[in-house]
């Protein structure tokens, strides 16, 4: 199940005060319970046991009183106090005890359902202890009866006080047995309060213990669920300071999850963004460059041409003369012969210059057809063959079978690969390898060339198309460039890679027909 941010915050906060409130409902259970403990001992046990001790207590007195009723000699004494005695004990007693039965009433309405059998066993015992004092009542009044009389004979008065005073011995330890049974329920009672209360301190600090500890997760994983919101700040400064290579990698599905997913999409973007305006700026400059190259180009190129036409139709014709001419030694002819090839020479390399100054400056538009790519490459080896085996280079072709047909203009893709053999050748001096390889992909077609040269550092390679930049020293810097023009032109690409001492691979790709 997905939970939004707001709905997680929410749960570990309500877990915590779900926990407090089970501690706090906890401990009002327990002091309620506590509260009617106190309550049953104070208002019910101990009530019963002072009236059990109030029972002891008369019951006393009125063997007491019997013993001095029955030790009397004086006959009259006698019966003023049998008058006396037959006006409270019969209803102080009954009175006395029903009271008693109404407090255990009481008490059982007060008691736990775990002490009504106990107090249902007091009142049974209060009731005997009723029924006992109406029989003492009765055999009470036999002896009053049989005192009363001015002579009582010996013998009656010996049974009915025998009688009497076991009736009296039985009642004292009804009451004596429940004193006692109240006292011992009361200890057990308050032991059991002790007991519990000193449970119920540690059963409330072992929860709010865990209250606390809940409350520290909670606390934890509210801050945990929020920490990619502070790294989500954190790459947004980055971001503003220009750095866009930052990534949250956040993952999850809630908000800040979606939202730090978006923000590396954005990031991705904008960096992709800013790489490419920046290779469109380079390619800008770089077509600044050519085009001011080209401007310059065109213009020494038109002051430079025509006076070379001249130059070199005027060492043809010295040449000519120079064929009739007659010299004081052969040594001054073939001297003069020499000085004029090695102007023809120069004036030759010169007007290639300027060729090359000019096809920078206006490059023709390529027509573009259907070409096959590996034919015109095996021409181009064909007619390099002689040129390459005397240098040295062993050329290993690898040319695709399916024969890939590329949109080009034949014309500018040989002089393309023209160039690329002729820098290939100029790399291994002392000869080596050249693999040539043609692969057909999905919309294009690659034509990579490797040589086993001395290779070229990043530094170099970084300005290998520029104009002007060249490695020979007699390179103009001219012609990578324009491979490069020709090949934009026909919506490909040229690249290179290189090590020093590992020799040059380059790529050329062409869009497929």
């Amino acid at each position: 199940m997905k939970l939004s941010l707001a709905t997680r915050i929410f749960l570990g906060y309500a877990v915590v005060l779900v926990t407090f409130g089970a501690v706090s409902l906890f401990s009002v259970a327990e002091l309620h319970r506590n509260q009617l403990e106190i309550r049953l001992v104070s208002q019910g046990y101990l009530q019963l046991s002072q009236d059990a001790a109030a029972l002891e207590s008369f019951h006393t007195n009125q063997e007491k009183d019997t013993e001095r009723i029955l030790e009397e000699p004086s006959a009259e004494t006698r019966r003023g106090f049998i008058r006396l005695a037959r006006l409270y004990v019969p209803s102080l007693m009954t009175e006395r005890l029903r009271e008693a039965q109404d407090r255990a009433r009481e008490v059982r309405g007060l008691a736990p359902a775990g002490e009504v059998r106990f107090v249902m066993d007091l009142e049974s015992r209060l009731a005997e202890l009723s029924l006992r004092a109406q029989s003492y009542g009765r055999a009470a009044e036999a002896v009053f009866t049989v005192l009363a009389r001015e002579a009582p004979a010996p013998d009656e008065v010996a049974r009915v006080g025998a009688e009497l005073r076991q009736q009296e011995t039985a009642i004292g330890r009804d009451i004596r047995f429940l004193r006692a049974v109240l006292n011992n329920r009361i200890r057990e009672r308050v032991d059991g309060a002790e007991e519990r209360e000193r449970r119920t301190g540690l059963a409330i600090i072992t929860l709010s213990v865990l209250a606390i500890i809940v409350g520290l997760v909670a606390t934890a994983w509210s801050a945990r669920t929020l920490r990619p919101v502070r790294t989500l700040i954190e790459a947004v400064s980055r971001i503003g300071r220009g750095d866009y290579s930052a990534q949250l990698g956040v993952a999850g599905e809630d908000e800040v999850a979606v939202l730090a997913r978006e923000f590396d999409a954005m990031a991705r973007s904008l960096q992709a963004r800013e790489a490419q305006l920046k290779a469109q700026a380079e390619a800008l400059m770089r077509a600044e460059q050519l085009a001011a190259v080209g401007r310059i180009s065109a213009q020494v190129a038109h002051e430079v041409r025509n006076p070379l036409s001249s130059i070199g139709l005027n060492v043809e014709l010295m040449q000519d003369a120079f064929a009739h001419a007659t010299f004081d030694s052969p040594a001054e002819a073939h001297e003069a012969r020499e000085i004029l090839g090695a102007v023809t020479r120069e004036v030759d390399r010169l007007t290639e210059v300027t060729e090359q100054y000019l096809r920078m400056a206006r490059p023709p538009r390529p027509s573009l057809e259907p070409t096959d790519v590996t034919e015109v490459l095996a021409s181009v080896l064909d007619f390099s063959r002689e040129e390459l085996e005397r240098a040295g280079v062993e050329v290993v072709r690898e040319l695709s079978p399916a024969n890939p047909r590329a949109l080009a203009d034949e014309g500018q893709l040989r002089q393309v690969f023209l160039n690329l053999l002729r820098n290939a050748r100029e790399a291994m001096l002392d000869g080596g390898r050249l693999t040539i390889t043609t692969q057909a992909h999905a919309r294009e077609v690659e034509v990579s060339l490797r040589d086993t040269g001395h290779g070229m550092s990043e530094a170099v390679r970084a300005h290998l198309f520029e104009p002007f930049f060249s490695t020979k020293e007699d390179g103009t810097g001219l012609g990578l460039a324009v491979c490069q023009q020709i090949l934009k032109a026909h919506g490909g690409e040229l690249s290179c890679q290189s090590a020093p001492g590992q020799g040059t691979t380059f790529f050329v790709r062409l869009p497929r027909a």
